[in-house]
């Protein structure tokens, strides 16, 4: 953003009244906004509080494709931001933008950064966030991996099979949990053994709203249900709490037509040849057609 003709002047008066401005946007919505003012200020819609005690490093900016980066360092604070909630990893990359602000004027402005919110660290009462610029995203790597396994999420843009579906999830309360990870249920009718090994555990209410785990096992048992989950929730999470368990899908080929009836979106390759066929040769039985490989080794 171009600095306007009148931050331009005040700036070059060499008595300026500048401070710094940050919005944090998280995944959720949920807005926040801080400064290193000793008063709260307002643009854009967005409160920007003062006694949060959040202050920056020097911001590196690049005039080509490198990484923009900075630091963001502060005190947990129950009025701003929590240690339960970058624990629970609600700041997870969520959206940074940060102005330079005449504070006695704040229409005088120029936004210096935007980007996300990278690693998070916290120690004695304190915090430390990583904040990456936008060009970050392209450190990731693009294009398809040609594997026999499918290279989609269950539920995603390429995947496209609806979890709403009957059958493939189910919403009821806890009822028993044990560490945060294993959880017991009584009545579990309705569902084949291990149908959501691999599935997203969704909590929908509680101090853990919002945080999701994968299902490692999931057992029908003579009384009922277990599901144990890789990870324990972040949060406490207690009988009355309301979760969504969903399906689970292991990326095979036969998974995704058996299971889900879903062949048509496979993002896999299963004729691709696999590791050992460096040491495959012709055989005399069999139709060689092309088809797919009658691999011996």
């Amino acid at each position: 953003m171009a600095l306007s003709e009148s931050f331009a002047e005040h700036l070059a008066s060499g008595a300026t009244t500048v401070c710094r401005c940050w919005a944090l946007v998280r995944a959720d919505g949920q807005v926040f906004g801080f400064t290193d003012h000793d008063r709260a200020l307002s643009f854009e819609g967005i409160e920007f509080r003062a006694d949060t005690g959040l202050t920056a490093r020097a911001l590196q900016q690049t005039t080509g494709l490198s990484v923009d980066n900075t630091e963001a360092l502060g005190a947990l604070s129950d009025a701003s931001l929590t240690e339960e909630d970058i624990l629970a990893g609600r700041y997870d990359n969520a959206e940074v933008r940060a102005w330079l602000v005449n504070w006695a004027r704040v229409e005088d402005r120029v936004l210096q950064f935007r980007g996300t919110v990278g690693e998070v660290t916290r120690a004695g009462g304190a915090f430390e966030a990583e904040l990456r610029g936008l060009t970050e995203a392209l450190n990731q790597p693009q294009g398809r991996v040609y594997q026999k396994q499918c290279a989609a999420i269950l539920g995603d843009a390429s995947c496209r099979f609806d979890l709403t579906a009957p059958g493939y999830a189910t919403e009821r309360a806890v009822e028993v949990v044990e560490d945060r990870r294993e959880f017991r249920f009584a009545a579990f009718a309705g569902f084949d053994d291990r149908w959501f090994e691999r599935g997203r555990f969704r909590v929908l209410s509680g101090r853990a709203e919002g945080l999701v785990g994968i299902v490692k096992n999931d057992r029908a048992t003579g009384s009922g249900r277990r599901i144990e989950l890789w990870e324990a929730i972040a949060l406490p999470i207690g009988p009355g709490d309301t979760v969504r368990i969903e399906a689970g899908c292991d990326k095979r080929a036969d998974t995704c037509r058996l299971k889900f009836q879903n062949f048509l979106n496979f993002r896999g390759f299963p004729d691709i040849p696999g590791e050992d066929w460096l040491m495959s040769y012709p055989v005399r039985s069999g139709a060689n057609t092309g088809g797919s490989r009658n691999v011996r080794a």
